[in-house]
């Protein structure tokens, strides 16, 4: 073969030779080993380079795949293994200059042209090139090669390509980037790499950047950019513009630029020529043409942003303020808003505004953040040249308003919070177009405008100029205006900011203010009104505005100065008389009984400020005695009741009359405030004491009959409005939710004034108004606006609803009136025949109830109580034909209601009620369901209606039941309803849904049978019609015939199995706790006998048919049988006789013994299943208390403990699963422990020890060591004494040693698995704290130490490093806290450790670029363990005293290297604090004098810190400390 090869070389140069061939001799000349050719790889790279050279010069014709070829030929060499090998070892393969031109240009003609000829295998030979440091050499050597390429690169991208080369193009660009920048690090001429940069560089760079940051190619997509890469490409890209544009050596050409200062003589050199960057790099910026026009405004708007950003990186300090200013108007005028004040205004799309201004908001916050304006150094030094920009960009933003855009807010916020004075020339404007005439409505947008009108009222709240703002507010308000499409002037948001900035003002400027609007309302708005409906809407405006204020103020109280109430008295009066009564005669001036717009907004604002001064006249009378209200009854009341409070003073009666009238056509703010007008009269008459009259009896009946009746009308038809709970900004469609808030704030006042039918009113609207459904319910809206189902559900939850009791029982006959509709809606046969066989589902009134309860239940002694007809009616109508039918319309209507009912508190009702509530819902239950109802609608139905029995079964008054139904009734009537509900069901016996059903009937059935033995009502004849029920209900008896056994559903076994498991489980007890008792019936013994007997068969039956896995419910079963059938047997310990020899001790013994083989070997399957699990326990637990049924043979104790074994070293088994059935298997254990003996507990420990063996970490067998693991955390959590508990102790050396190999072995691999490290650090705790006396050699214990230094604290995530740290912490302690005398021999290993969890929070808890934040909580808990191991050591002085210097060397040592989190560096600081006390003055001086000088500094730091915050408090307490 080697002949073949021999003229290769010759070959490849012939003209004779085809390019099919040559290729292919090339292709086999590279892979064969056989091909003898000196220096080889050269040769065929240089042949390939060649040919590309002269094919693209022209000198060579070539076909296209030939030459695509010859570029896939080269790439795949690049690529080779075989070349990166001989690479590494040391050969030289040089790449000529050639090769990087014609790749350069073949991407330049690619970002020309957009031509994708032979681009994937240009693109994948530049990627092989620079990915190889000896290949790269040929780009980075010369430096105008790589620059070419990556600006080409860049342009190719700007092109935004699709498909498969985006991935690769960027892939390139990455690479290129990064060897740019080492070569602009190393670059040492400032101007050349200025020059690079802003030459060729900086436009394809930003406008790469642009899209990488609009997210172009980061879509989901075949071909598309990793969000990571794209992130990774932004940051090189900022750092090339950075090391370029802003290099520290052009500080001083930036200075001369900007500032006008002339370079120093020491730098002109190389820089001498280089004049202005600035300039240079705007007009690179600016430069039209390099890209579309719409595509270039938007790179200069993002690009002005970040060039300002890099800029104050490179640049910002102390004293450098105006150099950062200066830039900062000519990265401005770049933007397209910067030129709309000169001349005519272009034209701005909503988008292009945004992303203007969305950099102009990065700009002011970039200059609010590093305090680049400061107002006084402006003024006094540089002549306000920065504050008159800060005015233009202000004139800018106010002449333009954006009120759409959210970032307009923020920019005109940011402004006022640099300086108020910049925006309070445009004040007015600022207010009108920003607030007052804004038509807001997106919530991002409303957001930002509350947070701008929050920061002007903070501003002129601390200037002490709220009278000033408001001038201003009232000015624009009353401007001629469009009031009609104007916005409410306080929505919630606006009034939040003023509620909050009023408290904070002082009662002069309150004053102030309130005279203030008073006056522009009497001269400029109130003579204006008759007939003008835009002065009617600001009239409304004004007084919403008085209303916030009024109602937010500070109240003043009897500790306030009397010039200012006398001053706020006459406020009042002058309110009174200036105001409110003009008003309110525009209202009673009315004509006719029609309201035309204007009067009714004059109406509107008159009753809002007459609710206003009422409001506050109550609360200045209540607060402050010096305070005196405005007296005199209204002309038109009588005298006998002149005493009494008026709605407002001077106002007749007849007047108030009138404008009820009036304001029932229109519901709006007028109607709102009339109703609270009366009910602050309410209020007022309650106040006054000893007022018990008739007189204000009916007043108060009146006043509450006239709240609730106003809003009658639109609370009936509803809304699905929502309300901002501002007076002010009700509307006839909000008007149901304010009147309904209104009343249920005030249920308090109103209810006892309230007739019976209005009460019924009431509940009958809180029902209907309550959410329909969950997702209605839980609706998240935007704000958390009121709404009338928030409002009703808020009233139902609220615990102060039971307690109004008259509405409470309202509510809960409306509910029950409901249901019993929704039950009486389906198909029955007769109306009359039902209304006479369930006569509660049409009684109205629960006493109703009563009287037939009494009649049909007269309760005598125990065995002499009478069968009552209710249980007659309903068994009887159960066994039949039960003639309530539910479709599933009305399944869906029941279980909204029942969720209602749900709600409530159920087991707090009164008796009558309760007897309803149980009937109804017993009728519910028991009611045939229709075919149109699913299996999951009917199950759920099913459930919620047991629930709600249990919960009345758990009430105060669930005996009173027992007057109507005997328990044994009410379990046949549900079992028979059951029985026959199952048979229709189609659904499996392991749906979830149907366990679940399960398991809320057999809790209802057992509460049923617990009540019956608490009453100890008719015990035996009870629970002998119950086990008689059941018995007849056995679908399966000997000689059972076939009908008999097609009735029998799985669904029923399963029913009636669960009704014998409760039985068995209420009944087993009581038995044997009533056999101590010498009159103890042997009939309730008798009916366990039968009970137990039958559940036996049963279970045997559904065993038999059992297929796979055990159901947890059978297993549940069997081990509830099984205890109460050893109950019935006690042991030869027992104190009982012994049953009669020859007859068997249990009943079913083969059945156990089954269930427990079948347990043992389906163990670790089930430990999946919870429930499941814990049932075989609890059986297994039950049968090893049994000896009689252990097998002869094999030991159950050792089948038991391998079963055990192979559930905790199943691998199919997660973690977190063994940890949750941990304490299910403990139990075990405990029990295992105490019935065995002593040989088998050794036998335990022999298999541990074999688990724990090192050759299973060899073997890589991390189950069998999990599982030694964590049996030795059981056994140590388990009560061991007398001979076991010796011979563990004795094991406990082989057992440290052992979990020494194993944690070393385990730390050693890569990754470190953590599953086992964790669980050994766990046990060595437990370990040494139990064996604080039992393990006395101390090198048992230093075995510790070796564990500790080999577990990894570095490189793992928050949760694992937070996991880890705490268990080594715990091991610590442990040593530290019981075993002091072996920390005092090894307190260097001790400090060791120690040291390593201090370098590890140290590391952990450094300020990271990305996502250190988010882990900080982890490092935290770390650091609060640190500082409590300090607390620890320094408790114990005399010991480390000596070492005290040393720790404090190392973590300042350690400090020093790194940026703590402040949270951290707290926490370590305090500790360490504790540490330095017990640092003698010798030690401190020694540590000045010794530490490095940059830990020296740390050192001196930290120092003053203690004496300053730690050392002083110390002192002081110790001075006071006896």
């Amino acid at each position: 073969m080697a002949a073949v090869y021999s003229g290769i070389s010759f070959k490849l140069k012939s003209k004779t030779t085809s390019w099919e061939d040559k290729l292919k001799l090339a292709h086999f000349a590279w892979i064969s080993h056989q091909c003898i050719l000196p220096n080889k790889e050269q040769v065929l790279l240089d042949w390939a380079r060649q040919s590309l050279v002269s094919f693209y010069k022209k000198k060579l014709e070539l076909k296209e795949d030939i030459v695509e070829r010859l570029w896939i030929y080269i790439d795949s060499v690049l690529h080779s293994r075989k070349l990166q090998n001989l690479l590494k070892s040391g050969k030289t393969v040089n790449l000529q200059i050639s090769l990087a031109k014609i790749i350069n240009e073949r991407i330049a003609e690619f970002s020309l042209s957009g031509s994708q000829r032979n681009i994937c295998a240009v693109l994948s030979c530049c990627r092989g090139i620079l990915s190889t440091p000896a290949l790269a050499v040929i780009y980075t050597a010369r430096q105008e090669l790589i620059v070419a390429l990556l600006s080409q690169l860049c342009w190719s991208a700007c092109r935004q390509p699709e498909g498969a080369v985006v991935a690769l193009l960027f892939e390139v660009i990455h690479l290129a980037l990064g060897h740019y920048l080492v070569i602009q690090q190393q670059q040492v001429n400032p101007r050349r790499a200025f020059g690079e940069v802003t030459g060729r560089l900086l436009q394809p760079c930003l406008v790469l950047r642009h899209l990488l940051l609009g997210g172009t190619w980061t879509q989901a997509g075949q071909g598309q950019l990793r969000p990571a890469l794209s992130r990774d490409l932004r940051t090189q890209i900022e750092a090339v513009l950075r090391g370029g544009a802003f290099q520290l050596e052009l500080l001083s050409s930036y200075k001369e630029e900007l500032l006008d200062q002339p370079q120093g003589d020491t730098k002109v050199g190389a820089m001498k020529n280089l004049l202005a960057p600035t300039d240079t790099v705007i007009a690179k910026l600016v430069e039209a043409g390099y890209c579309e026009p719409p595509l270039h405004a938007a790179v200069v708007a993002s690009s002005v942003a970040l060039l300002y950003k890099l800029f104050l990186d490179s640049y910002f300090k102390e004293g450098d303020q105006l150099l950062c200013f200066q830039v900062l108007p000519r990265l401005f005028g770049c933007l397209r808003i910067a030129q709309l004040p000169e001349g005519p205004a272009q034209a701005l799309s909503t988008s292009d505004w945004t992303a203007e201004l969305l950099v102009v908001e990065q700009l002011l916050s970039s200059v609010a953040s590093n305090n680049i304006y400061n107002i006084a150094a402006d003024r006094i030094r540089h002549g306000e040249a920065q504050f008159r920009f800060y005015r233009r960009v202000a004139e800018l933003l106010i002449n333009h308003p954006q009120a759409c855009v959210p970032s307009w807010f923020r920019c005109l916020r940011a402004l006022m919070s640099l300086n108020h004075l910049i925006l309070e020339p445009d004040l007015d404007d600022l207010l009108a177009s920003a607030w007052i005439d804004a038509d807001v409505t997106e919530f991002r947008t409303k957001k930002a405008q509350e947070a701008l009108v929050h920061t002007l009222f903070q501003t002129y709240v601390k200037l002490r100029q709220v009278p000033r703002l408001f001038e201003e507010i009232l000015g624009v308000i009353c401007r001629p205006a469009a009031e009609a499409l104007r916005q409410p002037v306080l929505a919630a948001g606006p009034s939040a900011a003023l509620c909050e900035c009023l408290l904070e003002l002082p009662p002069s400027q309150i004053l102030d203010t309130w005279s203030l609007v008073l006056d522009k309302f009497q001269s400029l708005v109130l003579p204006h009104l008759r007939g003008d409906a835009d002065m009617a809407l600001k009239s409304l405006s004004l007084s919403s505005l008085l209303h916030c204020i009024l109602f937010n103020m500070r109240s003043p109280d009897s500790g306030t100065p009397l010039p200012v109430v006398r001053r706020m008295q006459g406020a009042m009066e002058r309110m009174l008389r200036e105001l409110l009564r003009p008003l309110l005669g525009l209202l009673l001036d009315a004509p006719g009984p029609e309201l035309p717009p204007w009067r009714q907004k004059v109406s509107d604002a008159a009753l809002l400020l007459s609710h206003t001064w009422a409001q506050v006249d109550t609360l200045l009378s209540l607060n402050c005695s010096q305070y005196h209200t405005v007296s005199g009854a209204p002309a038109g009341a009588a005298l006998e009741v002149s005493h009494l409070p008026s709605l407002l003073p001077g106002v007749e009666t007849r007047h108030w009359k009138k404008i009820e009238k009036i304001m029932a056509q229109v519901p709006s703010v007028g109607r709102y405030c009339l109703e609270q007008l009366h009910l602050n009269r309410m209020k007022r008459a309650l106040l006054q004491v000893g007022v018990q009259s008739e007189d204000a009896l009916r007043i108060l009946r009146e006043a509450a009959a006239y709240i609730l009746g106003s809003g009658r009308e639109s609370l009936t038809r509803g809304t699905a409005a929502s309300w901002d709970g501002q007076a002010g900004t009700v509307s006839a469609a909000t008007y149901p939710v304010a009147h309904w808030h209104l009343i249920v704030s005030n249920l308090t006042v109103l209810l006892p004034y309230l007739g019976p039918d209005d009460v019924r009113y009431l509940a009958s609207v809180l029902l209907r108004t309550l959410p329909a459904s969950k997702a209605q319910e839980g609706s998240a809206d935007e704000e958390p606006d009121i709404t009338l189902e928030g409002i009703s559900k808020a009233v139902l939850q609220s615990p102060l609803f039971p307690e109004m009791q008259p509405l409470h029982a309202a509510f809960l006959v409306g509910l029950t009136r409901r249901c019993a509709g929704a039950l009486c809606a389906g198909p029955r046969s007769d109306p009359g025949l039902l209304r006479q066989q369930l006569p509660w589902l049409f009684e109205g009134d629960p006493m109703d109830v009563a009287h037939w309860e009494t009649r049909f239940a007269k309760v005598g002694p125990e065995g002499t109580e009478p069968r009552g007809d209710v249980a007659q009616n309903l068994l009887s109508l159960v066994q039949r034909d039960f003639p309530v039918q539910l479709e599933e319309s009305q399944l869906e209507v029941l279980l909204g209601l029942l969720e209602v009912a749900s709600a409530l508190q159920l087991d707090s009702l009164a008796a009558p009620y309760h007897v309803r509530g149980f009937l109804l819902l017993l009728c519910a239950a028991v009611a045939r369901l229709g075919s149109s109802c699913s299996p999951s609608l009917t199950l759920k139905f099913l459930t919620t209606c047991y629930q709600l029995l249990g919960y009345l079964q758990r009430g105060r008054c669930a005996r009173s039941v027992l007057k109507v139904l005997h328990v044994s009734d009410i379990f046949e009537i549900v079992l028979t309803s059951l029985f026959r509900a199952s048979r229709g069901l189609l659904t499996d016996g392991d749906d979830p849904s149907w366990l679940e059903f399960l398991q809320v009937l057999g809790t209802f059935l057992e509460q049923l049978m617990q009540m019956l033995i608490q009453v100890k009502l008719s015990l035996v004849l009870n629970f002998g019609k119950i086990v008689s029920f059941l018995s007849k209900c056995k679908g399966y008896p000997e000689g059972a015939s076939g009908k008999q056994l097609k009735n029998q559903t799985p669904l029923g076994q399963q029913l009636l199995l669960v009704s014998l498991t409760k039985l068995c489980q209420v009944l087993g007890p009581f038995v044997r706790e009533r056999k101590q008792q010498p009159d103890a019936p042997e009939a309730l013994r008798g009916l366990l006998q039968q009970a137990v007997l039958q559940a036996g068969a049963e279970l045997q039956h559904v065993a038999r048919g059992a297929r796979g896995r055990l159901p947890p419910a059978f297993l549940s079963s069997v081990s509830t049988l099984l205890e109460a059938d050893v109950g019935q047997h006690p042991g030869p310990g027992g104190t009982d006789t012994p049953p009669m020899t020859g007859a068997p001790r249990l009943s079913h013994p083969a059945l156990y013994q089954s269930v427990y083989s079948q347990v043992l070997a389906e163990l670790p399957a089930l430990a999946r299943d919870p429930q499941s699990f814990q049932a075989a326990v609890q059986f297994l637990t039950l049968f090893l208390l049994a000896p009689e049924l252990h097998p002869k043979k094999d030991s159950v104790f050792t089948a038991m403990f391998h079963s055990v074994r192979r559930v905790l070293a199943d691998p199919a088994i997660p973690a977190q699963v063994i940890q949750n059935i941990e304490p299910h298997l403990g139990a075990l254990l405990s029990h295992m422990l105490e019935a065995g003996t002593t040989e088998d507990f050794r036998t335990m420990v022999h298999h541990i020890l074999q688990g724990l063996d090192v050759r299973n970490a060899w073997r890589a067998d991390q189950p069998a060591i999990l599982s030694a693991v964590t049996l030795i955390k059981l056994l140590l959590n388990c009560p061991l004494s007398g001979e076991k508990a010796s011979l563990f102790w004795r094991a406990s050396p082989q057992i440290l040693t052992a979990l020494t190999l194993q944690n070393r072995e385990a730390c050693q691999e890569q990754p470190v698995p953590l599953a086992v490290v964790e669980p050994i650090l766990d046990v060595l705790a437990l370990l040494l704290r139990q064996g604080e006396e039992a393990i006395r050699n101390p090198h048992h214990v230093s075995l510790a130490f070796s564990i500790l230094l080999t577990v990894p604290l570095d490189h793992l995530r928050p949760l694992e490093y937070g996991s880890i740290f705490s268990r080594v912490h715990n091991v610590l302690f442990s040593v530290l806290q019981c075993h002091p005398k072996v920390m005092l021999k090894a307190i260097p290993s001790f400090l060791s450790c120690f040291h390593r969890l201090v370098i590890s929070v140290v590391q952990e808890g450094r300020q990271k670029e990305k996502g250190g934040a988010d882990d900080l909580p982890a490092v935290l808990g770390c650091a609060r363990l640190v500082e409590r191991m300090c607390s620890h050591i320094a408790a114990q002085a005399e010991d480390f005293t000596v070492f005290s210097p040393f720790m404090v060397a190392q973590f300042v040592t350690e400090v020093q290297k790194v940026t703590l989190y402040p949270a951290v560096k707290g926490h370590l600081q305090e500790g360490i604090f504790l540490i330095l006390d017990l640092c003698t003055e010798s030690d401190i001086q020694f540590l000045r004098a010794s530490l490095p000088p940059g830990v020296r500094d740390v050192f001196k730091e930290l120092y003053s810190d203690y004496v300053k915050y730690h050392k002083g408090k110390h002192e002081g307490e110790r001075r006071y400390t006896a």
